[in-house]
C-alpha cells in the first residue's frame, strides 16, 4: 500500500470514509431511530392516524372538511379552520395563501378569466358564509354586506373626486356606499384598468362576531383545531341538529380541548375530527 502513489492513497481513504459513513448514517442510524420511534411513540411516528370501526378516518394532525357532495358544511358537524393547502388540508402542498393584508383588490371575472379574490374579499366572504351557517352576523369592518371587500378606487388619484368605482363589485351590484365626498359611487366593470385610482379602503360600522380562526387559514393549511371561541360559537347549531342538549355538547368540548404547550404558550384548542367522531358516538 505504501508503494501506491500519494494522489491513490487519498482516494482510497476518502472511499473507505465514504462507505463507513454510509453505513453508519445512511443504515444504522435510521434503523435505530425508526426502531426506537415505532417502539415507543408507535402512533405518533406511523402519522397519529384515528381509526373508526377499525378503518382510518383521518388524522389527529391534519385537519379535513366536513362538506357534503357539494361542498356545503354538514350542519350536524363542526367545521373546521379554512385551508390554502392545495385543494384543502393537502399535506403534499402545505402552504399559507401568501397573501398579506394589503391584498385588498379584486380581479373580476371576466367572459375569458375566472378572476381572483383578494385576501381581504376571501375574509369577508368566509365571514358571511359562516355567519349564515351560524346565525349571527358575519358583517365585519371593511366588507360590504354581500362578502366582498370595501374597497373604493378614487379618480383622480390627487385632488378632488370626479370618479370613484366600488372595485370589488361587479356590475349589475349596488355599491355599498351611494356616494363618496360627494361623488356618485359606480359598480366594477370587469376588464377595465381602475390602477390610476387612489386606494380607499372604507371602515364600516360592522362588529366582527366569528373568531379570527373562523375566516383566515393557517399557516400550514392543515391545522386540525381551531379556538374554544369558535367552538362555542358552533355548539348551538351542533346541538340542534343532533337533537342534543348544549350542555353534552358543551361538555364534549372540554373533553375534546388541549391547554396551553408546557402551560404558557399559545391558547386552548379544540380537535374538530375527534370532537365530531365523539359527537357520532354520542346517543343523548
Amino acid at each position: 500500500m505504501q508503494r501506491l502513489p500519494a494522489w491513490i492513497r487519498g482516494h482510497l481513504a476518502a472511499l473507505r470514509a465514504l462507505l463507513v459513513l454510509t453505513v453508519l448514517l445512511g443504515a444504522a442510524y435510521p434503523l435505530v431511530v425508526t426502531g426506537v420511534a415505532q417502539a415507543v411513540f408507535n402512533g405518533k411516528a406511523n402519522g397519529s392516524l384515528i381509526e373508526k370501526d377499525g378503518k382510518a378516518v383521518g388524522s389527529a394532525l391534519i385537519g379535513q372538511r366536513f362538506t357534503d357532495a357539494e361542498g356545503n358544511p354538514i350542519g350536524k358537524y363542526f367545521q373546521s379552520r379554512p385551508s390554502a393547502a392545495g385543494d384543502g388540508y393537502d399535506p403534499t402542498s402545505t402552504s399559507a395563501s401568501n397573501l398579506g393584508p394589503e391584498d385588498v383588490l379584486d380581479t373580476l371575472p371576466t367572459s375569458g378569466e375566472e378572476g381572483r379574490q383578494s385576501l381581504l374579499t376571501q375574509v369577508c366572504a368566509r365571514s358571511k358564509a359562516a355567519g349564515e351557517l351560524e346565525g349571527v352576523s358575519g358583517g365585519r369592518p371593511y366588507c360590504t354586506g354581500d362578502g366582498v371587500g370595501a374597497v373604493l378606487k378614487v379618480f383622480p388619484a390627487v385632488g378632488t373626486p370626479t370618479r370613484v368605482v366600488s372595485v370589488n363589485q361587479a356590475c349589475p351590484a349596488v355599491p355599498f356606499v351611494a356616494a363618496y365626498q360627494g361623488v356618485r359611487v359606480e359598480c366594477g366593470k370587469p376588464g377595465e384598468d381602475y390602477a390610476a385610482g387612489r386606494t380607499v379602503p372604507v371602515r364600516g360600522s360592522a362588529t366582527a362576531v366569528l373568531p379570527a380562526d373562523a375566516v383566515t387559514a393557517s399557516g400550514s393549511g392543515l391545522d386540525p383545531h381551531i379556538s374554544l371561541a369558535y367552538a362555542e360559537l358552533q355548539a348551538p347549531r351542533v346541538a340542534r341538529e343532533r337533537g342534543l342538549a348544549l350542555p353534552r355538547v358543551r361538555e364534549l368540548i372540554g373533553e375534546h380541548t388541549t391547554g396551553r404547550a408546557l402551560g404558557f404558550m399559545g391558547e386552548p384548542a379544540v380537535n374538530v375530527l375527534e370532537l365530531n367522531l365523539a359527537l357520532d358516538g354520542t346517543t343523548g
